[in-house]
Parts: C-alpha cells; structure tokens; sequence
C-alpha cells in the first residue's frame, strides 16, 4: 500500500496550524480583553487560566512552520518573502507578550507598563497572524515557483479585514475559555462582554466569505457548483446553529458550552478556508504535490513527526487535565 506523502503532509500541516489557532488564540485573546478588566485581580486570575499551558500553545505553531519547510518547501519559500514584514510584527508582538506576561507579576511597580507590553503585544501578534491569513486566501502570485509580487502586496484591503476578523476571533474565544475557567463576578461580566463579540464574529464571517466568493471565480466555482453545493452548505448552517447555541448558553449561563460552540465556529471556518484552497496550498497556482520536497525527504522526515506529534499530544492533553476547573485569585502554583 502506497501513501499519497504530499496530502499526508498537509494533513499534518493543517492539523498543527488548527491547533495552534484553538490553542494560542484564547489566551492571545485574553491581553485583548485586558483593557476592559481593569482590576489587579481580575487580571491575575485571567492569566492564571492559561500560565500552565500558554508557552506549550505555541508548540504547534513551531511544528507547522518547521512541516512547511521540510515537506513544502517551495511553499515555505514564496509565503515567507511574501509577509515578511507581518511575519517578524507577529514574531515581536509575541515577543513581548511572553516577556511582559512572566515579568508583570513580579514588578510591581511598573506593573501597568508590562500590562500595556502585554495587551499591544497579544493585538500586534494577532492583528499579524490575520494579515498573513489574508494575504494567502486572497492569492499569492508565483511564476516559475517563486514569488513574483512586491514587498507590500500584504497590506490589503481584505488583508486588513482580515487582521481584524482574527481579532474579534480570538477574543471571541478568550471570553470562551474564561467563562469556562473562572465564577463569581468575574465569569459574569465576561458573559456581557461575549454577547456582541459573537455577533461582531457572525458579521466578520459573512464580509470575508462574500468577499472571497465574489472575487475569486474559482472559489466561488468550488462552493456553488452542483453537486458541492450540497456538501457545503452545511458548514454555513452550522456557522448560524453554533452562533444561536452560545447566546443561548449565554442567557442559560452555561459554563462550557460558550467555549466549545466557538471552537466549532473556528473549525467550521478552518473547513471552509480549506475547501476554498485545496489543493493549492499558495492560492491560486501553487498545489501542494508541486510544493513538495522529494519523497525520500518526506518519507524521513515522516518518521521524526510520528514520533514527535504524539509526545507533544499526551504532553498538551496531560497539561490541560492536570489544571483543569476552576481558577482563583489565590491558587498556588501558578505564578
């Protein structure tokens, strides 16, 4: 029995990406809410939530950017000269997050300074991240597999959209995971906080989707031709069910549900991204079996990912059980 590596690679790819996205976007999303909790310790018990696991959330952005470049790497090669700029703004804006998220429970006195760090290093990382999306979905011009545009073709009108469509994501999905780790009144005005935020995410959604549609043929082809029609349409109707779920797990005040329908928003749109590309993995030419490095280098380096990815699994899962429940102001161990 042979395997098709190009789609095997992809598969891996696109499973890492999805779970750094799900994972790093909550608590990314947390220093873009920290400006309306303005209470030393309703920010500590925010952060409490994710100090155990948010340096191993960005795992997986490592793992899908090291797949890139050992099994695409005529893909690695246009992306990166492509969004350069947005690449090292997210590097930066990471950058100071992590440091301003270790260093501002320990000075006390310039506390506020590390908290500003902290929320304009989660927005700039964040706002980055949706300018790189934006640009690959809208299309990357390659001529003789390299990248044939300019140095600004990132900085979009749909790349800025989408910038801020992944803002509202991920804060969307904060409010999610707070919900669902913290009480009190805390939990209470985070579930006002969320109300529009889904609302605000139902429209993002609807603006990118009709404008990819409407200009880019081939999309709009992949979606509307019979008989995909029929296998697509469900992740739209599902979009609309899962946003009706959470105002309703909202006004019912459930604790996880929040949190899982956004997930389910983020991987419905996750599919449709998905089926909006394939089998291109640079929009509109590059396909992934043309971006792919020889077989006897996906083959070897196939061997280090089965063992690496089910380590870095049982790793992250056993982090997420050991804290799982509630987070409190006063629980030891996290700081």
């Amino acid at each position: 029995m042979s395997f098709d590596l190009p789609m095997v690679w992809a598969a891996i790819i696109a499973f890492g990406v999805f779970l750094y996205v799900l994972l790093d976007g909550f608590d990314l999303g947390i220093g873009l809410l920290f400006p309306f909790f303005d209470r030393e310790h309703d920010r500590q018990v925010m952060l409490n939530t994710v100090a155990p696991v948010w340096d191993g959330n960005e795992t997986w952005m490592v793992l899908g950017g090291a797949s890139l470049y050992a099994a695409f790497p005529v893909a690695y090669s246009v992306l990166l000269p492509a969004t350069y700029l947005p690449i090292i703004g997210m590097v930066c804006g990471l950058i100071f997050r992590g440091v301003a998220f270790e260093i501002r429970a320990k000075a006390r006195r310039s506390q506020r300074l590390w908290d500003l760090a902290f929320m304009l290093g989660s927005a700039t990382a964040i706002f980055c991240q949706g300018l790189v999306l934006g640009t690959l979905l809208q299309g990357i011009p390659v001529v003789n597999r390299q990248f044939a545009g300019g140095p600004f073709d990132w900085l979009s009108p749909f790349g800025l959209l989408a910038g801020l469509g992944l803002l509202v994501t991920y804060a969307t999905l904060a409010c999610g995971w707070l919900i669902m780790k913290t009480d009190g009144d805390l939990q209470r005005r985070i579930y006002v906080a969320m109300k529009p935020l889904v609302w605000a995410l139902l429209a993002i959604i609807a603006v990118v989707s009709a404008w990819t549609v409407l200009g880019q043929d081939a999309v709009a082809r992949r979606w509307f031709a019979m008989p995909d029609l029929f296998f697509f349409l469900p992740v739209p109707v599902l979009v609309l069910a899962c946003v009706f779920g959470i105002q309703r797990a909202i006004r019912r005040k459930r604790d996880r549900q929040p949190f899982v329908l956004t997930a389910a928003i983020l991987f419905l749109g996750y599919t449709g991204l998905i089926i909006s590309i394939f089998p291109n993995i640079i929009p509109p030419s590059l396909d992934i079996w043309a971006a792919s490095s020889p077989p006897s280098s996906q083959k070897f380096t196939l061997v280090g990912a089965a063992i690496i990815v089910p380590i870095i699994i049982v790793y992250s899962a056993m982090s997420y059980w050991v804290f799982r429940g509630k987070v409190r102001h006063d629980d030891p161990g996290y700081h």
